[in-house]
């Protein structure tokens, strides 16, 4: 099924050169490449909004810690970092 765009003045030239300096073959296959590109991009956005639901969801449920218990943590990590980069 063949699509016709109105990618403006700007976009188009951005396409043409891309087929003329040789980048890519044809403006369809740049077309391809943009639409993966936005396809792969909203997938990441999906897994993005999973993460924050759950993340969400554990607030709600009362799974947290606090700020006090999150900072030692990290100054343990530091800590061990350090204390492996000395020896």
């Amino acid at each position: 099924m063949a699509i016709s765009a109105d990618l403006g003045a700007t976009l188009e030239k951005v396409v043409n050169d891309l087929v003329e300096n040789g980048r890519y073959n044809s403006k369809s296959e740049v077309l391809r490449e943009g639409v993966r590109l936005v396809q792969e991009r909203e997938a990441r956005l999906r897994e993005l909004d999973a993460m924050l639901a759950a993340g969400q969801a554990d607030i709600d449920a009362g799974r947290t810690k606090s700020l006090e218990e999150v900072m030692a943590n990290v100054q343990r990590h530091i800590a061990a970092i350090a204390a492996k980069k000395a020896s």
